[in-house]
């Protein structure tokens, strides 16, 4: 697949909207409407996947593979620091179970022993309880002709949440596997089928795309009305199909820093809050401002996801590429072998 800066940089504004939202809710202060980089993020993976899809002959055990060699690594080792946290009473609100820990590893919805919230050891992880589910569903619509795919996808994700506004369940799994969350995907992969056939709008439509979003995270960010995927959804639709406009005429200025944090989006998603913590919990035994706290805690935020990308997630990506690649040539038909000594 083709580098896409665009949609690279869209990732670097998502993770640090996250990052923001966060800093800004442990230091006193508010960036709510930040919390909608998780709707971007949800739309640019569907986008993702359907264009990888269409570029490409893979299997659906093929995908899955790939999928949790990209995810599982890392989120498992932050997930084992905060296991190691909670162990040692460093956090002290967050109670372990058991069945807590290994649906919590294995990305089962399931209740905080110590909040009731449905999420993971890992707060923000309950994202990735989404994104696996997702990654199941269209695993399976890979066994199906390209043709029915979206159709399929469609049908099935509209039928969830139906199901999901009918009955309304209160036990974790079925209540996120029926979210209206799940739209999102569906809408970025129907902006992945329209990048395939060319039909992408003009930069100037684009440009207006990309003005209603911003305006429209704004007003709900201000007024708190319209805090649903509902309305979020089809901004951050609006806004990855906006980028996508400028990213067809491909003359999209090259960012090397919008760029990198685009790549380490990852780690910055997954790692930011426990810098933030630590800077939160600092900032007041310092004596320090509550601005400045909470830049601190944006810029500590930011850079231990940086760090981990670096010495983690990079090392992490180039030894499974390499095993993929040791296993494509053993798998090559007619490779010559070396007897043992």
């Amino acid at each position: 697949m083709k580098r896409l800066y665009a949609i690279q940089y869209l990732r670097a504004v998502a993770a640090l909207g996250v990052v923001v939202f966060h800093a800004a809710e442990r230091t006193g202060t508010h960036f709510a409407i930040g919390a909608a980089g998780v709707d971007v993020f949800f739309v640019i993976s569907g986008f993702i996947m359907w264009v990888l899809a269409g570029t490409r002959t893979t299997t659906p055990a093929a995908f899955l593979r790939e999928r949790i060699e990209r995810i599982v690594p890392l989120y498992w080792i932050v997930t084992g620091v905060m296991i190691l946290g909670a162990l040692l009473a460093l956090f002290p609100n967050l109670w372990l179970t058991p069945g807590y820990v290994l649906s919590s590893l294995f990305f089962i919805p399931s209740r905080s022993p110590g909040t009731g919230d449905i999420w993971p050891v890992l707060v923000q992880g309950w994202t990735l309880n989404y994104e696996m589910f997702f990654y199941l569903l269209f695993a399976g619509s890979l066994f199906l002709p390209s043709r029915w795919r979206l159709p399929a996808l469609t049908a099935l994700f509209l039928a969830l949440v139906a199901a999901g506004r009918l009955l309304t369940p209160e036990t974790p799994l079925p209540r996120t596997w029926t979210d209206p969350l799940l739209l999102e995907f569906l809408l970025g992969m129907a902006l992945g089928r329209l990048w395939l056939r060319g039909t992408i709008v003009p930069p100037a439509l684009g440009g207006g795309l990309i003005v209603l979003a911003v305006a429209g995270f704004a007003f709900v960010g201000i007024t708190y009305r319209g805090f649903t995927p509902f309305v979020l959804g089809p901004l951050a639709a609006a806004l990855v199909l906006g980028v996508l406009a400028f990213e067809k005429t491909e003359k999209v200025a090259r960012l090397p820093l919008a760029a990198y944090l685009g790549d380490a989006s990852y780690s910055i998603y997954l790692w930011h809050t426990l810098a933030i913590s630590v800077v939160a919990k600092a900032g007041p035994m310092l004596a320090l401002p509550p601005a400045l706290t909470f830049a601190a805690a944006v810029l500590g935020g930011t850079a231990i996801g940086i760090a981990v990308h670096e010495v983690v997630e990079k090392p992490i990506a180039a030894f499974m590429k390499a095993r993929r690649q040791r296993q494509r040539a053993a798998a090559l038909p007619g490779r010559a072998t070396t007897p043992a000594p």
